[in-house]
């Protein structure tokens, strides 16, 4: 059970392959939430039970109703907020199994009765230690992202030929870790300069409009404004087709990474080591550290796993000159 959010259900996936290749005719059913199981729709040897969050305690007896009869091995109960565990009070299964003890919190062992081992820094090889009470190890780290033909012929439609081309997608779903649009413009007309294309994504909300609008007003050069135009597949084969993409700790993050798409992240809210993207970051800021000093007055490595630190102007650690000196660096590498 992983309920939430895009860039989390993401990281999921390895351990269902991990599943998939150790248990191969286990039958695997995920708990999931509605935008979620869009993103990951079509995922083979997966049933998908989705959980609308909106819905409150209607949901949950929703979920009861359509999993009455039915219990499991195993649950692998992959989200430590409350709501999650009281959700996961209509799964009927032998083995509950959670967290470690230093993880856990808002009540999470009340709803568990075995904890996997301490370990895993990164929420991909955290995820990966719930193998462990199964009897199995962790091993290759495989996503496979289930994206159609035609999301593909899209993406390439919309972002025909070669030109290296940076994504922009600029909004997290926690505003405070995003980065000011004069910024990101900054480092979009510096890219331009250089001969890339620019694109900018984002969904359909009022902020994400906002903030696009925003970003093409400061830039001097042209971007190309896709915003609230694909689907969460099509998006899924945009991040496929880009060279590197600009943005802060978001879906979008990790959807690029398992599509095997380079990340230019902008991290002070939250560690990159934790939750930036899994198999390259080199070319990541991560500004968490000073940020734990200046607004918690505490070293990083006192602060629990997952601890956010969201306070108004902390991105403000993550400067213009320090994207663009990862960009150049990813560029140098590349040789583009």
């Amino acid at each position: 059970m992983r309920l939430s959010a895009l860039g989390d259900a993401t990281h999921v996936v390895p351990l269902v392959r991990a599943l998939q290749r150790a248990l191969p005719s286990a039958a695997l059913t995920w708990v999931i939430g509605r935008g979620e199981a869009k993103l990951l729709e079509g995922l083979d040897g997966v049933e998908f039970v989705v959980y609308d969050k909106k819905a409150g305690f209607a949901g949950w007896q929703a979920l009861r109703r359509e999993l009455a009869g039915r219990r499991f091995d195993a649950l692998l109960n992959l989200q430590l907020a409350l709501r999650a565990g009281l959700v996961s009070t209509a799964v009927q299964a032998d083995r509950r199994i959670g967290y470690d003890r230093g993880r856990s919190r808002e009540a999470h062992g009340l709803f568990v009765n075995e904890r996997i081992p301490a370990g895993g820094h990164h929420v991909v090889d955290a995820f990966q230690q719930f193998l462990i009470p199964l009897g199995l190890q962790p091993g290759a780290i495989e996503w496979r992202l289930p994206v159609p033909e035609e999301a593909h012929a899209w993406a390439a439609e919309a972002m025909p030929g070669e030109q290296p081309t940076l994504l922009v997608s600029p909004c997290s779903s926690h505003p405070l870790r995003n980065w000011r649009p004069e910024r990101y413009a900054a480092v979009a007309d510096h890219a331009a300069a250089a001969g890339w294309r620019v694109v900018i994504v984002g969904g359909r909300s009022a902020l994400e409009r906002d903030t696009a609008d925003a970003i093409l007003a400061a830039m001097r050069a042209p971007a190309r404004d896709l915003v609230g135009k694909d689907t969460l597949k099509q998006l899924l084969a945009l991040l496929a087709r880009a060279t590197l993409v600009l943005t802060p700790d978001s879906g979008p993050t990790h959807m690029a990474n398992a599509m095997g798409t380079a990340v230019l992240g902008l991290h002070a809210c939250t560690d990159a080591e934790r939750s930036g993207p899994y198999s390259d970051r080199r070319w990541t800021v991560n500004r968490f550290a000073e940020a734990a000093e200046r607004f918690m007055h505490k070293p990083a490595s006192a602060l629990r796993w997952g601890q956010r630190i969201e306070f108004p102007g902390v991105m403000d650690l993550v400067t213009v000159d320090d994207a663009i000196a990862r960009f150049e660096a990813f560029r140098a590498h590349r040789g583009l």
